[in-house]
């Protein structure tokens, strides 16, 4: 489900659950986050490189046991994925990711967060979140693209293809295969120390957006009506 790498100072991250499209299941989150804590404690690391196996980058919430889970079981879910979105933007390495095929709803999310974004042509983006009610990573989406571009994607369900996200500044790059980068010219302490710097840190208010949203009555029955619409296009 997460293969995870190290090669010298660089840890590489695979989402690797291609037949759910890698959408962002309990089970892969807590892995995420278990791999980022882990990460923590290593003061030699300098990059943290997010990928997946498969066509598909990520897909966004994994909502295959659906009629399973009630309103809290989401909340709860949609609570972890913020937690690992803040880690990864909040983290003192490089962060780079690279994306294939679809990169949906979270996983635009998780894309959006790391410092470097790395795109294959035929990627495309959409996050369509809102329209079964949450606010999830959209402030860092503004930072990233700005507030205007960012209002579209989201409240009009644009969809992105990747030359459009280079052009808007969601995309850092295309490229058909990600390239090893080399090391940064500064120590570990002095980027992190420049990272903290440099970041906004709204990591309170995002989740209280998100736990905000996502607490109204009827997620659950929100969320069906949004696959049903889905499923009759």
């Amino acid at each position: 489900m997460l293969l995870v790498e190290r090669a010298d100072d660089t840890l590489s991250l695979t989402l690797n659950h291609a037949a759910r499209g890698n959408a962002l299941g309990p089970e892969l989150v807590e892995r995420l986050l278990g791999a980022l804590a882990d990460a923590s404690r290593d003061e030699t690391l300098h990059t943290l490189v997010l990928r997946a196996a498969g066509p598909h980058f990520c897909t966004g919430l994994d909502l295959s046991d659906l009629e399973h889970c009630s309103d809290g079981d989401l909340l709860q879910r949609l609570v972890r994925i913020e937690t690992l979105l803040a880690a990864i933007w909040h983290a003192p390495w490089r962060t780079v990711a690279f994306a294939t095929g679809r990169c949906w709803g979270a996983g635009a999310d998780l894309f959006a967060v790391c410092e470097q974004r790395v795109a294959a042509p035929e990627t495309n983006f959409r996050f369509p979140g809102a329209q079964f009610g949450i606010v999830l990573g959209t402030r860092r989406l503004a930072e990233r693209v700005g507030a205007e571009a960012a209002r579209h994607i989201v409240i009009d369900g644009a969809q992105w293809d990747a030359r459009t996200a280079l052009a808007a500044g969601l995309v850092s790059r295309l490229g058909d295969a990600f390239d090893a980068l080399p090391p940064p010219r500064v120590t570990p302490a002095t980027a992190r120390a420049i990272r903290s710097a440099t970041r906004s840190d709204r990591r309170d208010a995002d989740l209280a957006a998100l736990v905000r949203s996502a607490a109204e009555p009827g997620l659950k029955s929100r969320i069906t009506a949004y696959r049903e619409r889905l499923r009759a296009q």
